[in-house]
């Protein structure tokens, strides 16, 4: 099928802010689906999943199918989903707001049992939606609509979080770098288990980083990407606090059994749930 043929655009109105980050995520993001259904994945086939937040608002503006969830519960409404239909291609976006405060637990679990869907996260480290509170990535000291004197608390680092959750697959992007944020959601939806991108993505109405990432970010080889201790290395390189180089790519990629095929296993097969009826008929 010819990728002029596939039509993804809505009538939605873009209601994002003129330089978002989010921008070049979901340019990324189309130029990935045009090369899965190119590649014989049906267009209906691929969902994605939104939460609350300017990174979800993306459903509205792709014409695939689509479920917008409560905030911070996006991970398991697409966990139900892929249960539900295994062949599915879920694809779940949400901030660090709702990912990592509302819906931390999720997450957590999600890749502990290594469940077969994409999570994508837009880090532009706020709740910029509601115009600029702090989340759990927020550096240290930054004023905010919630701390005008400055966050007092230190940042949280995702990727050692996933790490030591035991996702399956764990990646970092910059949305200003749209080929490359393309190519690792292609490489996510080809992992079988819970892949993780975070891409970082500025907000440039309340905490516009964009020179800061342009002149920190690099693309790593990591040699050795069933490592986790060379993982941890590369995720420690930047603290989301202070000024150390920061690591783009896949920082972490090993292959086990995965939650859907595992659990749907345990459940009877057609032929005996035929016979037990026939028993008790």
């Amino acid at each position: 099928m010819e990728s002029q043929k596939i039509n993804l655009e809505t009538t939605c109105p873009n209601t994002w802010c003129p330089g978002c980050g989010d921008f070049g995520i979901l340019m990324s993001f189309k130029q990935a689906v045009l090369s899965m259904i190119e590649a014989g994945t049906p267009k209906e086939d691929i969902v994605v999943v939104g939460d609350i937040g300017c990174s979800s608002k993306i459903a509205d503006y792709l014409n695939l199918n689509s479920f917008i969830g409560l905030h911070g519960r996006a991970i398991s409404l697409a966990e139900g989903i892929k249960m539900g239909n295994p062949n599915l291609k879920i694809f779940v976006f949400l901030g660090d707001g709702g990912c990592l405060d509302e819906g931390i637990s999720h997450l957590i679990h999600a890749a502990k049992r290594n469940a077969n869907i994409t999570v994508i996260m837009h880090n532009n480290r706020l709740f910029a939606l509601t115009t600029g509170q702090f989340t759990a990535v927020t550096p240290k000291g930054l004023k905010t609509r919630s701390t005008p004197e400055g966050s007092i608390e230190e940042p949280l680092n995702p990727l050692e979080l996933l790490i030591a959750s035991n996702a399956s697959f764990i990646a970092r992007g910059y949305s200003s770098r749209i080929e490359d944020v393309k190519n690792l959601i292609l490489e996510a939806n080809d992992h079988k288990g819970f892949a993780f991108i975070e891409v970082l993505q500025p907000c440039v109405s309340f905490y516009n980083t964009i020179e800061f990432y342009n002149e920190r970010v690099y693309y790593s080889q990591n040699p050795n990407l069933e490592s986790k201790e060379t993982a941890l290395k590369l995720a420690r390189e930047w603290n989301y606090n202070g000024e150390g180089r920061i690591p783009l790519g896949v920082i972490y990629k090993t292959q086990r059994e995965v939650f859907e095929s595992e659990t749907l296993s345990l459940l009877p097969k057609k032929e005996d749930f035929e016979k037990c009826l026939q028993t008790h008929s």
